[in-house]
């Protein structure tokens, strides 16, 4: 089974994003420990990308800083075995293909599985051409995660069949960044998702606020935070450990009292 399962073991999910080496490698390093410390169930590891289409302009300046200050993924798998050190709680990075093509694509999953990253997402990775990593996901034990959007429709019971880890259900169309309202019908989707997998699914895109997380516990298995989070080691930079700390266990607390 997969240790991606253990994050939704105990009650409703609450998985964070934090971009790697934004604003440097050490602060990642203890903002992680922070989040896992207040609740976080289940870490996303952002590794920067020049040209990262699916993030909006927070998440965007996130991967400029950590781009500038020297974060490479060779440097990024070396902070994950530091991370590994404290904690077993399930960790997945969020790149791009490209990132992925670069490093070469068994050595890069082959990495991730000796370092203990139990899942990867791809967010410009379209679910038909998912073969292009699926083997060496599976050859190496890395759940390949995928997403269904609200323009996924008909598609959503074929994605979910096949689905690996968790399902991230992204609740609004565009790029990240934190949203008013959540219009997007998730809880149809949800029960698609239900009635062609067991496979848990969490809810991302747009989410900030600890009522917001609540309600979109209450329709899936989680709710994950970025751009929210991000905002907090944007304004804090070495300081902000403690901030996102905080931040994270007001919205577990949240998530967990969802119905």
């Amino acid at each position: 089974m997969s240790n991606i399962y253990r994050a939704f073991e105990n009650g409703k999910a609450f998985i964070p994003f934090i971009t790697c080496g934004d604003p440097d490698l050490d602060t990642t390093e203890r903002v992680v420990l922070e989040a896992v410390k207040n609740g976080a169930d289940l870490i996303e590891l952002g590794i920067p990308f020049s040209d990262p289409t699916a993030e909006g302009p927070v998440i965007q300046g996130a991967n400029v800083r950590a781009l500038r200050g020297g974060a490479t993924t060779d440097r990024i798998f070396s902070l994950v075995r530091r991370i590994r050190q404290h904690t077993d709680t399930p960790m997945v990075f969020m790149t791009y293909a490209n990132v992925v093509f670069s490093y070469g694509p068994d050595r890069f999953i082959g990495s991730c599985r000796d370092m203990g990253i139990d899942g990867l997402i791809l967010p410009d990775l379209p679910y038909e051409e998912k073969d292009e990593f699926l083997p060496e996901c599976h050859e190496h034990g890395v759940d390949l995660i995928s997403f269904i959007a609200p323009t996924s429709e008909n598609r959503i019971a074929m994605i979910a069949g096949e689905a690996e880890g968790f399902l991230y259900i992204v609740s609004s169309l565009g790029v990240t960044g934190q949203r008013n309202e959540i219009k997007t019908d998730i809880a149809s989707i949800v029960k698609t998702v239900r009635e062609n997998t067991d496979i848990p699914c969490a809810v991302g895109f747009g989410i900030s606020a600890p009522e917001q997380a609540k309600r979109m516990a209450s329709l899936s298995d989680g709710a994950i935070v970025g751009s929210a989070i991000i905002r907090i080691i944007e304004e804090y930079g070495k300081d902000s450990p403690s901030h996102v700390g905080e931040y994270v266990r007001q919205m577990k607390e949240a998530v967990m009292s969802a119905d």
